[in-house]
């Protein structure tokens, strides 16, 4: 229904609660960005960190239920088929994340006991272009797009690298892939 906040996901035609505060998935992100961690552990990060009754959700369903989550992770969105150049590095930019946010929002959001993830995307997505955050994104975008920078734009960008430059994995999400097919492939050695 408009405007509902999912607080399950149907896997196998059963419906299971999840964690769907903003941290849990946060958390996800920063899984998917680490270096150390294989593609499967990643997606039994994602798997493990959504689903509330992880232990419950019978093997061979671990593909559609990552399939569920990835919906519930891009707020009921489909992913496109199109490659759009990511321009958010959420581990870097943290500390230009929460004011932006925070801003959006009205309040301090780390404080809050529990915010949807989805609300936590409304005020993210509400980030003003006027904000250091907003404009960073901003000129991330152009350069992705492959669009000039104008003049003043490209001496903000070279006087704060540090902030404008992406440091994300760009291999993450390929990895997670890779380790649900590989998940597939055990299965169905199994039986």
């Amino acid at each position: 229904m408009l405007g509902d906040l999912p607080q399950t996901l149907d896997v196998g035609g059963k419906a299971y609660r999840i964690r769907s505060d903003f941290r849990s998935i946060l958390r996800i992100i920063a899984a998917f960005a680490d270096d150390d961690l294989t593609g499967q552990e990643k997606v039994y990060v994602a798997l493990r960190q959504v689903y509330r009754e992880f232990d419950q959700l019978p093997p061979e369903q671990y593909g559609e239920a990552y399939e569920r989550a990835m919906w519930f992770i891009n707020c009921g969105e489909q992913p496109t088929e199109s490659h759009t150049p990511q321009i958010v590095d959420w581990l870097h930019d943290e500390q230009m994340i929460f004011p932006a946010v925070n801003k959006a929002a009205a309040q301090e959001v780390r404080l809050v006991s529990y915010m949807h993830w989805w609300t936590f995307m409304g005020f993210f997505r509400s980030i003003d272009r006027e904000d250091t955050y907003g404009y960073v994104l901003m000129l991330r975008q152009k350069r992705a797009q492959g669009k000039p920078l104008e003049k003043w734009e490209a001496e903000f960008w070279n006087r704060n690298r540090d902030i404008c430059d992406l440091h994300m994995n760009a291999s993450s999400g390929a990895e997670a892939e890779d380790a649900l097919a590989e998940i597939y492939r055990e299965l169905l050695k199994g039986g």
